[in-house]
């Protein structure tokens, strides 16, 4: 269970962005709010796409 104060919800996009950079970081050895902060400041050329929902 995910207990978080309120206000405090993360969205969609960064808890993906949290989850891949956590997860980098524990198979390469790289700090995760540097990957976090690459992440974030990527731009793509498929930003007008969005994951499906189930």
């Amino acid at each position: 269970m995910n207990i978080q104060p309120a206000g405090t919800e993360m969205s969609l996009q960064m808890r993906i962005i949290r989850a891949v950079a956590s997860s980098t970081a524990i198979e390469t050895g790289q700090p995760v709010k540097e990957l976090e902060a690459f992440l974030k400041a990527q731009t793509s050329k498929f930003q007008q796409l969005s994951l499906a929902a189930a």
